[in-house]
């Protein structure tokens, strides 16, 4: 399978994005992911297939695949092709037609001749069917009827009905060339405000997108073997290439440091505003400032492959997708035109009868139609389609702008639903690294006892002998005439004066104790002389994070591979509800499934043997420094190598699908009353128009607030 990705100009709305779907899907495209608010469009398509008899289908529904680019690396644009030339050019028009409702206070009555009005209006009317009624046309044809068809309706039958007036020379109870106008000019002024209200939506996203290209320094070397510094765009480095990074610049691109020490704000990444101490031989990621320091840095990734670029290319997959709340609204979307147009005619039909029976019954078919034309413009199918999209988009960035990172759309959904989390010990609430806990030496003077064991175990590059050689460092140490390591046993010395030493697990004491409990073990001469107990080091958010999600009423479980007694430690320490200790992988994964059945579960995890686990939960979570299987076996993924915004993406997920059940209930109760509130006269077509722009701005609004909303 190819992935495909594609920008397509023309879509004003959610629904138009259900219709390139539902095309995509009878073409028999798989994974398709349409992205209304920004136009990213992408699927998978078996190789071989014609991409180009795709574009040219969805050419065919009115949008536009946009592959033309200018030398410049600016996209064509042609005139009156955007939504803002045309309401710039559409407005004197209109404005000039609606002098007339000021004929009470200022002699107008030129303006009243219908053939003026008819060449004012012409220009509006062809921009105005150049766009909605092509676009009416084209999806009518392929059977997917969109809005633009109600605009194009309403419009043309104000228009032809003043037409045939003017033909006829019925004068000025004909004259509704400003309805048709005004009707063009507001919904274009409506798209205009929804998308400027959309593109807010995706405020966070392009922060990320800007720290993408910048001028970097790069090191390149005269013919002397000198340093030169180079200033590059980013774009143009290549892996291997050196670079330096000063004090107060942003990192360009992913690299590895080779020389230097810096303090570096990982902000725009990972959310955590406290700058990271980086040295010789780590990694720092493109987008990153440096605050203090300076280094030189060998490139480690480009383009498509960095971590930024990586980030957003899963963002924009997210937010093209639909969460389980979107397909109702998208199945009420897909018969909405049609039922409106036929509401229309119902109200066309019975307000002509109702109003011919009227006494002082005038104008008849003037106001059956004007009020048939305000239900067709003031219907919104856009609300109900954008309802999801808007608050995804918000939900989406916030959440990278915190550095979280959402796999899918559904996952931010799924938030909502979970009562039970479930957490990995080592490396999740552990950091994986080990600090000493308790020691006892067994007829040996203290100090001496130290030198022994750090004697031994400085020699292994085991993580526990790692902690106790830290431990126990001391000058004083003894020189071995022979030392070896026994793997999966322990260490092995020899002093100089034929003394055996051992340093290693509870089978070399086996025959010496009982207590199997203690991590190392020492013996001389296969007699004991003591033990150490060392203890994973506990994430400092932990404690809080768990105190937090209890707090909130959720269940929180324990789930580790190690020790019970270990285990049980660690969740008495941080006030965890139960401990499931001494699993296999394929333990863990029956366990979760198990606990899914129960009720929708989360699990937080970071090693390879969580990954089956993370992927069997309601939500896998992952950590940015977890195993890469661990990563890609989860739905999110938070980037600041901890739990501290776990509080963070559980309130997102809530609160995002509280703001979507806002803005579908605002959708469906708009809609419930305007289009009634239209067909029994109560308001123009002209105001139809406005409102029906505005109730896409309340939506971009209410989802716009999910940037400043507390959240947890």
């Amino acid at each position: 399978m190819e992935t495909i990705q594609w920008k397509v100009d023309g879509m004003t709305c959610a629904n138009c994005a259900l219709a390139i779907n539902k095309y995509l899907g009878k073409q028999g495209v798989q994974n398709i992911r349409v992205n209304p608010i920004d136009g990213d469009v992408s699927f998978e398509i078996v190789e071989g297939s014609s991409t180009n008899e795709l574009k040219e289908g969805i050419n065919d529904l009115g949008y536009n695949v946009v592959d033309t680019i200018t030398p410049e690396g600016k996209k064509k644009t042609k005139p009156l092709s955007t939504q803002t030339q045309r309401l710039i050019f559409c407005l004197p028009f209109t404005l000039v037609l609606m002098l007339h409702m000021l004929e009470r206070w200022i002699p107008l009555h030129w303006l009243m001749n219908p053939w003026l009005q008819l060449a004012l209006c012409i220009p509006v009317y062809l921009v105005g069917m150049s766009f909605f009624g092509k676009s009416a046309i084209k999806s009518i044809r392929n059977g997917m009827p969109n809005m633009n068809v109600l605009v194009a309706l309403g419009a043309s039958a104000a228009f032809f009905y003043s037409l045939i007036g003017t033909l006829m020379g019925q004068g000025e109870q004909y004259l509704f060339y400003e309805t048709a106008a005004t009707i063009i000019t507001l919904v274009f002024f409506g798209n205009y405000l929804e998308d400027a209200s959309m593109q807010s939506t995706q405020k966070a996203l392009k922060a990320l997108m800007k720290s993408q290209k910048v001028m970097a320094n790069m090191i390149a070397f005269d013919e002397h073997h000198q340093e030169v510094i180079l200033p590059i765009e980013n774009t143009q480095l290549k892996v291997g290439d050196l670079v330096l990074v000063r004090s107060g610049e942003q990192v360009p691109i992913d690299c590895k440091i080779l020389w230097g020490d810096a303090h570096v704000n990982e902000s725009l990444l990972t959310g955590e505003s406290i700058p990271v101490h980086k040295v010789a031989k780590d990694n720092i990621i493109g987008g990153s400032i440096v605050e203090s320091g300076s280094l030189k840095a060998q490139v480690t990734a480009t383009g498509n492959d960095t971590v930024l670029a990586g980030i957003l290319n899963l963002v924009k997959q997210a937010q093209g997708e639909k969460p389980p709340i979107q397909h109702l609204a998208d199945k009420i979307s897909g018969i909405f035109v049609p039922l409106v147009i036929g509401i229309g005619l119902v109200t066309f039909i019975g307000n002509y009868i109702y109003l011919a029976n009227l006494p002082e019954a005038a104008n008849v078919f003037t106001h059956a139609l004007m009020r048939s034309i305000a239900v067709l413009v003031i219907a919104c199918p856009c609300a109900m389609g954008l309802a999801t999209p808007a608050a995804i988009a918000v939900g989406m960035g916030r959440a990278a702008r915190s550095g979280i990172l959402f796999r899918n759309a559904t996952s931010l959904e799924n938030f909502r639903a979970i009562t039970q989390l479930v957490f990995d010990k080592t490396g999740t609430l552990t950091t994986g690294s080990f600090v000493l806990a308790d020691h006892k030496a067994i007829g040996v003077e203290e100090q001496k006892w130290k030198s022994i064991v750090y004697s031994l175990e400085k020699y292994s590059n085991h993580p526990i002998a790692q902690c106790v050689s830290t431990a126990f460092k001391t000058k004083d140490e003894i020189r071995w005439s022979s030392i070896e390591e026994v793997k999966g046993i322990g260490m092995k010395g020899t002093d100089k004066d034929g003394n055996i030493y051992w340093a290693g697990s509870y089978k070399i004491a086996k025959d010496k104790t009982n207590e199997a409990s203690h991590n190392v073990y020492l013996l001389k001469n296969d007699a004991l002389i003591g033990w150490i107990d060392v203890q994973d080091e506990v994430r400092p958010e932990a404690k809080e994070i768990i105190t937090y999600l209890k707090s909130r009423g959720l269940k929180t479980i324990l789930l580790s591979g190690d020790r019970k007694e270990k285990c049980d430690h660690i969740a008495s320490l941080l006030g965890m509800d139960q401990v499931i200790a001494e699993q296999s992988p394929e333990e863990k994964l029956a366990t979760i499934d198990t606990l899914n059945k129960a009720t929708p579960t989360a699990m937080v995890g970071d090693g390879i043997n969580d990954a089956p686990a993370l992927a069997k939960a309601t939500i896998g979570i992952s950590l940015s420094d977890a195993s890469q299987l661990a990563i890609q076996s989860a739905q999110v993924v938070l980037m600041n190598a901890g739990l501290k915004q776990l509080p963070t993406a559980l309130g997102l997920g809530r609160h995002t699908y509280i703001t979507i059940k806002q803005n579908l209930f605002w959708a469906f109760f708009y809609n419930i009353i305007a289009i009634p509130v239209a067909a029994f006269g109560l308001l123009t077509p002209t105001l139809g128009a406005l409102v029906m722009g505005m109730s896409d701005v309340v939506l971009a609004i209410n989802s716009v607030r999910l940037f400043f909303k507390k959240v947890i």
